[in-house]
């Protein structure tokens, strides 16, 4: 997958770090403009939703000050800020999108040897051998290939950490992990969803084919595995649409992958916020705000009704224990 830009925006303090220089001799070709800071650049502030896919095209550099550790209860134990913030792709129910100013774009932090140090020590600290997820603001397998950070961190984690890093993908870009001395460290995660809905609703991803083989070339690889079926979205046909996923899934996922992965299932929740972009952004798109079926959750935020839920829920887990029946459901959320 070729990922071109059409500028840059960075703080000019992103020079004095070698992944900095990097991305300026790679991207020399770009205009380059200057910013204050990544958290608010004003020219792009002043625009329109209908801007949404443009803003997209701008790579974002900076320096990355907010080091804050999340507990977590999931897969992993802690999530960790890390070295990207936002994506390229435009799935219509992005979380990354919770202000329209700011996360729209990919950001890029070239103070990566701070960020993997922090963790390190934080890592070595802990009582207990601790799962870290670095891949909760971005998709890292994307990232990856703009910057070598991702296959840099496993690497250097497989040396120096004590317990392992995770992260999620929609993305088949594996090749350059696959070779790698990880140790076992490092749990990649797939995330899944039906073709059609990967069409019509998460633009810029690749496709499902190409997602569980990248799932398989990474347990080949001896990389512990997940499965991320996410988010689940309630079409009027929906469960034609997940009987079809799974039947894929069961198909095409190696041995490895069936007796050793484990899956997570997460419903989608919506917000006003992404539906004022995709309202304007893509007004063709597939309508994924229902409000016969969901309800409000919090300010400015919906999921999908409790009887609703439990219906798709029992749904997913009989027609999961059919056809990947040693694929372990570890949550549903």
């Amino acid at each position: 997958m070729k990922i071109d830009f059409d500028a840059v925006y960075y703080e000019p303090q992103i020079l004095n770090y070698e992944l900095g220089i990097f991305l300026k001799t790679k991207y020399s070709s770009l205009p380059w403009i200057e910013i204050d800071s990544h958290n608010r650049i004003p020219e792009l502030c002043t625009l329109n939703n209908k801007s949404f896919p443009k803003l997209k095209q701008h790579l974002i550099l900076g320096i990355r000050k907010t080091h804050k550790y999340t507990e977590n209860h999931k897969i992993s134990d802690w999530l960790v800020p890390y070295t990207s913030s936002g994506c390229r792709a435009m799935c219509l129910y992005c979380y990354l999108v919770c202000n329209y100013n700011k996360c729209s774009y990919l950001r890029l932090f070239v103070n990566r040897e701070e960020m993997l140090n922090r963790l390190l020590k934080f890592d070595a600290k802990t009582a207990s051998p601790q799962t870290f997820e670095i891949g909760s603001n971005s998709d890292l397998l994307l990232e990856n290939k703009i910057t070598n950070n991702l296959a840099w961190t496993i690497e250097k984690f497989a040396l120096q950490g004590r317990g392992k890093l995770t992260f999620p993908t929609k993305f088949d870009m594996v090749q350059p992990l696959l070779g790698l001395d990880h140790k076992g460290k490092t749990i990649f995660r797939m995330s899944v969803n039906p073709d059609e809905i990967i069409r019509k609703v998460e633009f810029g991803t690749s496709i499902l084919s190409e997602r569980i083989k990248a799932l398989n070339y990474m347990a080949d690889s001896q990389y512990p595995v997940g499965l991320l079926i996410a988010p689940v979205i309630l079409l009027p046909n929906w469960k034609n649409l997940y009987n079809e996923l799974i039947e894929q899934l069961s198909d095409q996922l190696s041995d490895k992958v069936k007796e050793n992965g484990f899956i997570e299932i997460i419903l989608m929740t919506y917000s006003f916020v992404q539906n004022a972009i995709n309202t304007e952004a893509f007004p063709n798109a597939t309508q994924i705000f229902d409000r016969a079926l969901m309800t409000g959750r919090g300010r400015g935020k919906y999921c999908y009704k409790e009887n609703i839920r439990q219906e798709a829920e029992a749904f997913l887990c009989q027609t999961l224990e059919k056809k990947l029946p040693h694929m372990n459901i570890v949550y549903i959320s």
